[in-house]
Formats: structure tokens, C-alpha cells, sequence
């Protein structure tokens, strides 16, 4: 058992020889035979590297972090040097019980995680001053964008009607945030003015709102209270990119009504990670609150009346509102959303606000010490951030090689040679300070002032002190030991199903083992602590790393080149999608912006196509649950002359591998489409076949499905994106690092996406080399048809292949149990979590269903123990039908059944607490207790709560 794929892969090889028996193949290959369609398996093994041991990638991944450079980095432009409390890093970013957990979809089971996100947007809302926040969003650039698009859906009609259509964007934001913006707004029509807002009149018949930045990309505070009136006077909205912690110093954008507060809560505890993964956060007024992108939690109650948390409102917009939905966020970065929240936790308002003042005071030390060595400041007032003008003897070119001698980085402006920026940060200690002094002070030929000698005093106008309180809810007040936060922490966390405890059956979300090894690197600072825009010979290890992880995913997927800019999967269907729309415009052909959908597909892909300025038009599934061959053909034929794309997903959102998947892409191409492949199944893809074999353009790769990296409760993700060689140029560039690229804009605030995370995947890959993904993707099909096997003459399969197999997820039927015992999907999913185990996806993609991946992870054993859950639950249901218990009062309609339930003196149920709790002897041995009981969705709705105040 050396080897890695013994350890990742769940069946021995004699669970597999009895699965298969059991199944009726004789072996693997046989069944993959039957599964995936002999007209696109590829021919020949992956040209991969062998696999190594995790001993021998440990090693590796060790030279290749030391050939990265830490230096002290005070670059700003939104990443920031951060003291990560080792309390939260050891208790959470390194406990699989966070990093493993699921999007909280099944409440119950996720009240731990649930309050962590509550925290955050307390915390969010108290320091920006606005009622309303939601759970995170991918990164500032990205929530920037989404607030533009808000402010647009939100125009009066009077604004829609006379086609008010430009942004008014104070030019003083940061660049990557420019860039995203100009991403985004291109095809829905919106046009940006860029402009110094003081000095340009806000136009009613133009525009329809303005983002602005305090402090701004300059470091300096601008009172915007004023504009903010004129643009409230032109029926507008404004939105404000902001800075946490300074808002503990200066006056909350909320305080003069702002309409949205966005920013990167990254400075909150969260390693650089050289850009990401770092959560955005974006809050808003009440009145905004059903139109808020991605996830908002709600305090609610459960069935017993008592106080519990959900998420509220639009639990998975993009799929009930498709192509009508307002955005393509399926979850965010809630992993790091936690990490801030609970590092607010720690410090409380008290300390930050203590941080944030020796910041401030470092800074206007820094200020007066260069002002009298001959720079000139520029900056009248400020809080962390600096930018000085180099006297004329002093070059940048000498002044750069000095610092960098000294293992310095400080930001240069392209623009304006001879100025600089230093922005300062929370692990900068006054001798960091007086060392760039004494580096300047040298340069100018100066005798170097000593900063102790300097009065403290502030560059914050007085009109924007904050003078209000905040976060002075008990949760931000009580857990100042390490041992009550370790225990706060711990409290939380055994609220939580996580992979820890079960199998999480999520079909379509493959909930696969994140191995230790695969994460032993996140925490080293050679990887932690680059900021993503120093010069790229500090970061060798990193580029090192993902040029041979772009080497290895272009061969998996059979395309030609990478991009790994892409920060989510969502993110990654945009941006496939705006690299289709540009190589169309490059041909002169920009008219085409259809986009052929079929019914079946993730309800990310027609908001997406949407975002793409792409119309949306819909393909049929036939009574098998494949793409109606025959409708996709005649539409293709009828939008041939506009036709840009089709979305598909393989193998099949229905868990199918369709046999006519190299006829659909054909057809899409015979008439002037690409082919954009949909790369959440791509498990079950991996050395079997590949995008590239059934003939797709572009994909995205889930890198936090198939590639083991984990969900975290609901993010971080990475969704590069993998193009065929006619699209390779028009992959994604990065205005600050990559400006010559002539591919589109940005799609993320950071160029790499969310680098810090690659580790993973890239470990993934070299352990299990060639043979070992092969085998996991073999394993992964093999497992979810010995669940078909065992559990479909109960609930039945509700789709197969031609040759009667599911490919590596399945659909349970319990459409018919619920027209004869009023149990449904819910009821079932409920139940489950008596038995210790997350619920599969229900009533997706096929309402009344419920969707089971097991994945290759996944023992004989624990396969088994959720087959007899699921018959046990089973034969409940036939108690039901039979009369032998009560069609409302059962098990099923209670459940789940906490402790405080079952222990109360008073049991008024017809069956036994034992039946309610332990229906089966391993339950016993290893009892998971929901601490809620079932959660009332629609009160939660009806009264909305979405901050600690009357939970904590």
C-alpha cells in the first residue's frame, strides 16, 4: 500500500471483484465497456509523469516552495500582509471538518458553519455600516462587477425606458478591479465613464449609478458624502469599494447611504497566497436585499420553535431562475469567509481598532520621516498608504535594486515613473519602517530620521472619523483566551456532517477525499506569503508548479492550452463563454450570440451564456433523460446563422455517458457553433476519454471536484478553463502582469486565480499519476452502479445508459413514494441525517428525485452502510403505504430528531425514541446528533434576520 491510489481509491481488490460480480461484469474494463461509448475512449494511457509517493511529492513540493521569495511586500492595491491567528489556522483552514464540509443546503447539519457565515456578515455589516450582507463573494474585482450589474437590474423604469446605460466609475479604483469591470459590462451593454467624480456633474439621463473607492487606489480619503446626495438626487445608486480595517478608523460608507459596500475581507487572517483564494464581501441596503448575488444566512426556527440558522431566500437561484437569474454565483469563498469572521471573533472590535490605529500611526511616521529626507508626499490624507514623488537624484532604477537588496517590495506606478506607493499592514513593526526610511533617507544622500523622534498625529480629516460603534454583539466580546476560542471553534464544528464523519453522496458535486498530503503545503509561507503582483523571480516555486499543472491538465482534457484565472467554476463557464464570443467578433461574426442549452443542464450554464450577452435557447431531453438529438439538430439549423455555442455537460447532468455526443458536436459545428463542455462530471472523464476526444472547443474544470481540492462549506473553488488550440489566444490576460496579451480582459482580480490552493491539485495529480486517475475514474463508475444495483428495485434508477448502467452518479426515483405515502424527496433526505449521513442532491437535476455520487473514495463498506440506511428508510416508507404507521406522525415527517428532542420527558410520537434515533446498530457505535430540529425555510423568509443579533 506505497503507493497514493491505495490510499485515495476506497475498494480493495477484493471489494472490487465482489462489487462486480455483484453487478454482473467480469471486470473493469468490461463495465467501462458498457458505460462510456467506444467511439470516443481514448486509445492510449495519459502522458503523464509516473506516480510518486506522498513522501517523494512532499519532497518536491518542498524545493519547489523554497525557490519562492519571501520579501516583505508593501505593495497594497487590496493584498496585504496578515498575521493568520494560528488558533484559526490550526482549528480550521487545517481541520477537515471545515475544509470538507458542504454548501450548506441541509441546514441541520450545518449550523456550525452556518453561524461562522453569520458572524461574517455581522461583522461585514457592522464595520460598513448597511443592514444587509451576504455569505462572500470570489474576490473585489469580481464583486465590484457584481454590484455594477445590480445598480443596472435595479433601474427605475424611467431609466430603463429612456436606456440609461453607463456606470460612472471614479478612475481612482484598482486596476485589476478596472479590468473585471470592463470584462463584465462589455456584453450586457454597459458602458463606463471613468472620471475623478469631484470633478464631473453625475448625469441622470446617463447614468444609473457610480463606484467609487475609500480610501481610494491612491491611499487617499475622499469625502464622497456630497456625490453620494447628487447621485441619489439622479434616481442612481452607489456602490463603494472599501477596506475593513480602516473602516474601524473612518466614517462607514453605510453612515452616508451608500447603496452597496464591497471589498476583500483577505487582511482578516487569509495568507496573500500570491491573489487568492480570499473571500469578497458586498453589502447593501435592505431594499436590495432579493437581489443580492450569492449566499445570504438567515436566522430562522426549527420545528420545536427554537432559534436556527439557513440560508435564506434564494437558496440556489441560478436553478430555479435559469437564464432569468441575476447572477452565475453558486458559492463563493466560504471557507476563508469563516477564517475572517472567526479572526473578527478573536480580536473583537477593541482590537482591531487597536490594530488599525498602530497601522495608521506607522504609516504617518513613515509620511513625515520621507517628507524630510526630500520626497515629496502626495498624499494630504490617508490611512495605511502612502505615495511619495523621488527627489531628481534619486532613480527608480537605484532605488528598486536597493530595496530589492534588502528583500523589499514596494509598488511602482507605470504611469508616473517617479512615484511610489508603500502601504503598510498589520505584521509591519516599526523597525520595518525605520528601515525603509533608512534605505530611502541613503539614496537622497540624506541623514535618515529616527521615527521614534516623530509625534504621533493622524492624516484622517476629522469629518471622516468614525464615531460610531460597532460589533458589539457578545459573539465579538467573549473569546479572548486561546482556550475559550479553541473551544468556541470546536463547539461549532461538531454541529457539522463533513466528510469526517460520512460519505457526502452530493451527485454532480463529487465529494471526493482531499488527502492530508495534498494539503500539507498550505500553510507554508513560501506559498502563503507572496503577494500576487511582485516580480515574477520571486515566485519561480509557483510558476514552476502551475506550468507543469497546465502541462498536465491540457493533456487530461485533450485540448491545447490553460488558463487558471478563473476563481470558481461559474467563474470558469463565463469565462469559456467570453473567450467563445471573442473569437466569433474576431471573425467578424460577433452577431452570434446564441447559445444552445439543454433542459437538463446546471442551472449555472444558462445564467452564464446570459452574463455572455449570449440569448439562451432551450434543447429538449428525450423520455431517457439524453439530448433530444433530432430538436438540437433542427434548432442548430434554425440559428445556424447566429449560432455561438452549445453548453454541455458529459457525462450527462442525468448521470449518463450519451452515445451521441460526437454527433451533437458535430452538428453544433457544421453550423458555425463551438462546443463548450461543462467540465462538473469530469471525474468520471479522466484517462477513459476526454473534451477534447468527444470533440468540445473549451471546458472548465471543477478543481474542487474532480482534482480534490476541498468545498469548504461552499467555496474556495478553481475553475480554469482548457481550449482547443483556435481559442488559445484568447485566453484571459491580467492588466497588471499581462498586459500584452491579446486575450480577453480579466475575469478575476488576481492574474493566477487562486494559486494558493494549486498545491492540491497539483499533488493529486503527480501521486496518482497516469494509472492511479485512470483507475479513480473506473472506481468512481463502479461504485455508483453497485448503488444502482442495490437500491433500484426499491426506489429505482430513474436514468441509464443504452446498456443499462449509470455512468459515476445516479438518480433515485421517489416521485411514486410520495403519491402513495406523502413522503418526499425532503422527507428522505431528512431521515438520512438520523442515520449520520448528508443527504444526496435532491430534486436536481429531475424534481422529486435524488442524485447520488459516491465517488472513488468511497469504501465497500461505507457504501454499504448507506445502502442499508436507504433501505431501512425504505421499508419506513412501506410501513406508511401498509397503514402500520401514521402518514404524518412518523419518522420520516419528524426527522431529524435531536437529542433535546428524544431526551424530553414528554414523547407524543407513535414510534419509539430508539426507532427515531438509532434505527440501527452502527448508528449506536457512532451517533452524529443534528443540534436542530427541522428548520421552518418560509418563517426564515417571512422574517428576515441576517446578522447575530437576536441568535448570539
Amino acid at each position: 500500500m506505497n503507493q497514493f491510489k491505495d490510499r485515495h481509491i476506497g475498494p480493495d481488490s477484493g471489494d472490487v471483484a465482489f462489487m462486480l460480480k455483484k453487478i454482473g461484469v467480469s471486470s473493469l474494463d468490461d463495465l467501462v465497456n458498457e458505460v462510456v461509448p467506444e467511439t470516443i475512449r481514448l486509445k492510449k494511457t495519459l502522458n503523464l509523469s509516473p506516480a510518486i509517493s506522498e513522501q517523494e511529492y512532499l519532497d518536491r513540493i518542498r524545493n519547489i516552495a523554497s525557490k519562492n521569495k519571501v520579501f516583505k511586500s508593501y505593495i497594497g492595491m487590496g493584498y496585504y500582509n496578515t498575521f493568520s491567528p494560528p488558533v484559526i489556522i490550526r482549528n480550521v483552514l487545517e481541520n477537515p471538518v471545515w475544509y470538507t464540509s458542504y454548501t450548506p443546503y441541509q441546514a441541520e447539519i450545518s449550523q456550525g458553519r452556518l453561524e461562522a457565515l453569520l458572524n461574517f456578515q455581522t461583522m461585514v455589516s457592522e464595520l460598513t455600516g448597511m443592514p444587509l450582507a451576504n455569505a462572500s463573494l470570489l474576490d473585489e474585482a469580481t464583486a465590484a462587477a457584481e454590484a455594477m450589474i445590480m445598480m443596472f437590474n435595479t433601474r427605475s423604469r424611467s431609466q430603463v425606458k429612456s436606456n440609461v446605460d453607463t456606470c460612472l466609475v471614479d478612475r481612482r479604483i484598482w486596476p485589476q478591479t478596472k479590468a473585471v469591470l470592463e470584462t463584465r459590462s462589455a456584453p450586457l451593454g454597459i458602458k463606463l465613464q471613468y472620471a475623478l467624480v469631484e470633478e464631473v456633474k453625475y448625469d441622470p439621463s446617463k447614468h444609473f449609478g457610480a463606484i467609487v473607492q475609500y480610501p481610494d487606489a491612491n491611499g487617499e480619503l475622499t469625502q464622497f458624502e456630497d456625490f453620494a446626495k447628487q447621485v441619489h438626487q439622479g434616481e442612481g445608486k452607489i456602490a463603494v469599494a472599501t477596506d475593513l480595517l480602516a473602516l474601524t478608523l473612518i466614517t462607514p460608507p453605510g453612515e452616508w447611504d451608500a447603496d452597496i459596500v464591497f471589498g476583500s475581507s483577505q487582511r482578516f487572517g487569509v495568507p496573500l497566497y500570491y491573489g487568492g483564494p480570499h473571500a469578497a464581501f458586498f453589502a447593501t441596503k435592505e431594499e436590495f436585499k432579493r437581489h443580492v448575488p450569492g449566499r445570504i444566512i438567515g436566522v430562522s426556527k426549527d420545528a420545536t420553535g427554537r432559534h436556527a440558522l439557513r440560508m435564506a431566500l434564494q437558496t440556489r437561484e441560478q436553478h430555479i431562475k435559469r437564464e432569468r437569474a441575476t447572477s452565475n454565483i453558486c458559492t463563493a469563498q466560504a471557507l476563508l469567509a469563516m477564517m475572517a469572521g472567526f479572526y473578527a471573533v478573536w480580536h473583537g472590535p477593541d482590537g482591531l481598532k487597536e490594530m488599525a490605529g498602530r497601522i495608521h500611526a506607522l504609516a504617518v511616521k513613515l509620511n513625515q520621516a520621507l517628507s524630510g529626507n526630500g520626497y515629496l508626499s502626495l498624499n494630504k490624507t490617508f490611512f495605511d498608504t502612502i505615495r511619495v514623488k523621488l527627489p531628481k537624484e534619486v532613480s527608480i532604477k537605484e532605488l528598486q535594486e536597493n530595496l530589492l537588496l534588502n528583500a523589499i517590495n514596494i509598488r511602482y506606478f507605470e504611469d508616473e515613473p517617479a512615484i511610489v506607493g508603500i502601504s503598510l499592514d498589520e505584521t509591519t513593526t516599526e523597525s520595518d519602517v525605520q528601515k525603509l526610511v533608512d534605505i530611502f533617507a541613503g539614496i537622497a544622500g540624506e541623514n535618515s530620521v529616527n521615527i521614534t523622534n516623530i509625534e504621533d498625529s493622524s492624516a484622517i480629516p476629522s469629518e471622516l472619523v468614525r464615531k460610531s460603534a460597532f460589533m458589539q454583539q457578545p459573539v465579538f466580546g467573549r473569546y479572548r483566551s486561546e482556550t475559550e476560542m479553541m473551544r468556541y471553534i470546536k463547539r461549532l464544528e461538531r454541529k457539522d456532517i463533513s466528510l469526517a464523519h460520512s460519505m457526502i453522496s452530493l451527485g454532480s458535486c463529487t465529494m471526493k477525499l482531499n488527502a492530508a498530503s495534498e494539503m500539507a503545503s498550505l500553510t507554508w509561507p513560501e506559498f502563503a506569503n507572496i503577494h500576487p503582483f511582485v516580480p515574477k523571480d520571486q515566485a519561480l516555486g509557483y510558476h514552476e508548479m502551475m506550468d507543469e499543472l497546465k502541462r498536465d491538465l491540457t493533456e487530461i482534457t485533450g485540448l491545447s492550452d490553460v488558463s487558471l484565472q478563473p476563481n470558481s467554476g461559474a467563474a470558469g463557464e463565463y469565462a469559456g463563454l467570453m473567450v467563445i464570443r471573442a473569437y466569433h467578433q474576431s471573425r467578424n461574426q460577433g452577431h452570434r450570440n446564441v447559445a444552445l442549452i439543454p433542459s437538463s443542464a446546471h442551472g449555472t450554464n444558462p445564467a452564464s451564456a446570459v452574463m455572455a450577452g449570449m440569448k439562451v435557447v432551450v434543447i429538449k431531453c428525450d423520455e431517457k433523460g439524453n439530448i433530444d438529438v433530432q430538436d438540437l439538430k433542427e434548432k442548430a439549423e434554425k440559428y445556424k446563422d447566429n449560432l455561438a455555442c452549445m453548453m454541455v455537460t458529459y457525462p450527462s447532468t442525468h448521470g449518463v455517458f450519451e452515445a451521441s455526443i460526437r454527433e451533437i458536436c458535430d452538428i453544433i459545428h457544421q453550423n458555425g457553433g463551438q462546443v463548450y463542455m461543462d467540465g462538473a462530471n469530469l471525474n468520471a472523464q479522466v484517462g477513459l476519454t476526454s473534451p477534447g476526444a468527444i470533440g468540445a472547443d473549451v471546458c472548465h474544470l471543477n478543481l474542487h471536484k474532480t482534482f480534490a481540492i476541498p468545498h469548504g462549506g461552499g467555496g474556495p473553488g478553481v475553475g480554469p478553463i482548457a481550449v482547443a488550440s483556435h481559442l488559445v489566444e484568447f485566453l484571459p490576460g491580467h492588466n497588471v502582469v499581462d498586459n500584452a496579451r491579446k486575450g480577453i480582459s480579466a475575469v478575476a482580480a488576481a492574474p493566477w486565480g487562486s494559486p494558493g490552493i494549486l498545491p492540491i491539485t497539483y499533488g493529486y495529480i503527480k501521486m496518482m499519476g497516469p494509472e492511479g486517475l485512470t483507475q479513480a475514474s473506473k472506481i468512481a463508475i463502479l461504485n455508483a452502479n453497485y448503488l444502482a444495483c442495490e437500491l433500484k428495485d426499491d426506489y429505482g434508477v430513474l436514468y441509464t445508459g443504452e446498456k443499462g448502467r449509470v455512468g459515476h452518479e445516479l438518480i433515485l426515483e421517489c416521485r411514486p413514494l410520495k403519491a402513495k405515502t406523502g413522503v418526499s424527496e425532503i422527507d428522505i433526505a431528512k431521515r438520512l441525517i438520523d442515520f449520520g449521513y448528508h443527504a444526496p442532491t435532491v430534486s436536481f437535476p429531475v424534481h422529486g428525485t435524488l442524485m447520488v455520487e459516491p465517488t472513488e473514495s468511497e469504501s465497500k463498506e461505507e457504501l454499504d452502510r448507506f445502502v442499508e440506511a436507504l433501505k431501512t428508510i425504505y421499508a419506513e416508507i412501506k410501513e406508511i403505504e401498509a397503514g402500520l404507521a401514521d402518514r404524518e406522525d412518523n419518522v420520516l415527517k419528524n426527522a431529524p430528531h435531536p437529542d433535546y428532542v428524544v431526551v424530553k420527558d414528554d414523547w407524543p410520537h407513535s414510534y419509539s425514541r430508539e426507532k427515531a434515533a438509532f434505527p440501527l446498530k452502527w448508528v449506536q457505535e457512532n451517533k452524529f446528533w443534528p443540534s436542530v430540529a427541522r428548520i421552518d425555510d418560509a418563517w426564515g423568509d417571512r422574517n428576515l434576520i441576517c446578522t447575530c443579533d437576536g441568535f448570539l
